[in-house]
């Protein structure tokens, strides 16, 4: 039977109250997926295990977000260590990209990286990702752990309303722009019926099933050395592709020693660039030069939007793979270039360009179980779908995240071979000034991501919200020089008063653009305290 209720008519505001647990949580954006990670709790797995479980399943359950073809990082607390940890899985861009070649075979739009098709596709790091994680901390085998998403996308599940939201935004855009036969898996795929699914249908993806029994029986080997990285090869020379077989089978992901700034006695925890974590780092740097005490007021949504511009503007002119990096980027957290930079934030709005530092400088999902091993995860296909490339046979949706890239050679980020390339998507981890967890956050969300970082932070340290209120607050995004949106539930007086101090505001009536986040607390007694996001079907699983 067709529901006769509109599953996205939200007639009356909801309130949701933080959730209370001690064996184990997950959050995520997905029932189904923190449902997958507490299956993992169940079987004796611990959190490093639920996160793999949980990852997996997304790539089923929100196929419009993130996919086996996507890139991901973590930041993962190991009780027994005592240590966070940091792990890099974004692939770098194919040995046979470079900007000479995809201009010469007229690959550029308008001097600029494509968006879709295969010219954008770069290695797929997720994988990897769970192999490493698995194998470092897990207690279940990688097979077990992935056995939920392969039932899922086997047996089926039931599309949500925002799933089915975001299923029609991406049809209604890969329907104007997408033709040609190399798009034709992707169809089949995701539109099997000619059209896209609609909340109550079932979605059943046979093929993705089958690669993701293969990962888990091979630890990951098959997507990178055997008969899928063989197949994915194949397909990329068919239709003029750049990815090779032998760059998937060199790829290896990277453990990072994760960047931190003190932050009103935490530690405020990002993985280092590629990523833009630095960016939230770099934006609270240059607040902690500011005393904040009230956060509905004028001054702080001011100093807080001109903070993230000058991080912004320096991330665009300076972050990229670390390897290419023209500076150290330890010197843009330093305490001195924070206040350097906060000395010009004045009284109005202002479009910053970068500065030289003084010598000396989105899926999001988390996870805890009853020992204390806690960790932040995310993995993303970039722009929705992704590339708009699925290797047939397979279910495989590949990135785009090579269309960030710059063909410009004086750029930071620009194309070779070989290279990450800025990456937007980024955990976020709190530990205490001594040290001690606090417990994973992050937002999702493109170039919000950091935005949203700032903001949940602030909500928590500043204005001692608890994890859900931190998450439900009402949101600001910096689009670009002057522009800002807020939400709709963004106080009017508020944005008014915005507007007389420059910033050009107005009322963003999407609310997925405003991110969707998952935060977990862990207090002294080992109670797991958690928020989940009211922006979309993001759910808590725990006991």
């Amino acid at each position: 039977m067709t529901a006769s209720f509109d599953p996205l008519a939200q007639r009356y505001p909801s309130q949701r109250f933080p959730i209370y647990a001690r064996g184990g949580m997950v959050n995520a954006p997905s029932p189904q997926a923190a449902a997958a990670g507490l299956e993992a709790l169940r079987q004796g797995g611990n959190a490093m295990d639920a996160a793999v479980a949980t990852a997996a399943a997304l790539t089923v359950t929100e196929p419009t977000a993130n996919g086996i073809g996507s890139d991901a990082f973590a930041l993962i607390w190991s009780e027994k260590d005592q240590k966070l940890y940091g792990l890099n899985s974004s692939g770098p861009a194919p040995m046979l990209a470079s900007i000479e070649r995809i201009k010469a075979d007229g690959r550029d739009v308008n001097g600029k990286m494509p968006v879709h098709g295969w010219t954008p596709v770069t290695v797929s790091g997720a994988p990897k990702a769970w192999a490493e994680i698995n194998g470092r901390f897990g207690r279940l085998s990688l097979a077990q752990d992935l056995a939920p998403a392969v039932r899922y996308a086997r047996e089926g599940y039931p599309c949500s309303p925002n799933l089915a939201l975001m299923w029609q935004r991406g049809y209604n855009r890969y329907k104007k722009l997408l033709n040609g036969p190399e798009f034709d898996t992707w169809y089949k795929t995701f539109v099997p019926e000619g059209r896209p699914y609609e909340a109550g249908d079932m979605i059943r993806l046979p093929d993705h099933a089958a690669t993701l029994e293969a990962i888990g029986a091979t630890n990951a080997d098959a997507f990178y050395k055997g008969d899928i990285a063989r197949k994915i090869d194949e397909e990329s020379r068919k239709y003029g592709g750049y990815l090779r077989y032998e760059d998937l089978a060199a790829y290896e992901a990277k453990w990072v020693e994760p960047l931190r700034v003190n932050y009103r006695g935490y530690q405020v925890c990002e993985i280092p660039p590629n990523g833009q974590g630095i960016v939230a780092l770099m934006a609270l740097n240059i607040l902690n030069n500011f005393t904040f005490t009230e956060k509905d007021s004028a001054e702080t949504a001011h100093r807080q939007l001109e903070a993230i511009k000058i991080a912004f503007a320096d991330a665009f002119h300076y972050v990229t793979d670390p390897a290419k990096m023209a500076i150290d980027y330890q010197t843009l957290l330093s305490p001195a270039y924070g206040a350097q930079r906060a000395q010009e934030i004045g009284a109005r709005a202002q479009v910053y360009s970068h500065a030289i530092p003084p010598k000396s400088g989105t899926v999001y999902m988390c996870c805890a179980d009853g020992e204390g091993n806690m960790v932040s995860y995310i993995q993303s296909n970039y722009m929705g779908f992704g590339s708009g490339i699925v290797v047939d046979g397979t279910g495989i949706a590949l990135q785009n995240r090579g269309s960030d890239f710059s063909l410009n050679p004086e750029d930071a980020n620009c194309l070779e071979p070989g290279k990450r390339t800025y990456h937007t998507i980024i955990p976020g981890f709190l530990l205490r000034g001594d040290g001690k967890p606090v417990g994973p956050f992050g937002v999702m969300g493109g170039y919000m991501q950091p935005q949203g970082h700032l903001q949940v932070v602030m909500n928590y340290v500043d204005f001692h919200m608890d994890p859900q209120q931190a998450l439900d607050a009402p949101r600001w995004q910096w689009m670009r020089d002057g522009r800002v949106t807020v939400e709709t539930r963004f106080n009017p007086h508020l944005a008014e008063a915005l507007q007389r101090l420059g910033h050009d505001v107005s009322v963003d009536l999407s609310t997925p653009s405003f991110g969707r986040g998952q935060m977990i607390v862990r207090l002294d007694n080992g109670v797991l305290v958690g928020g989940t996001e009211s922006r979309t079907d993001s759910n808590i699983a725990c006991y």
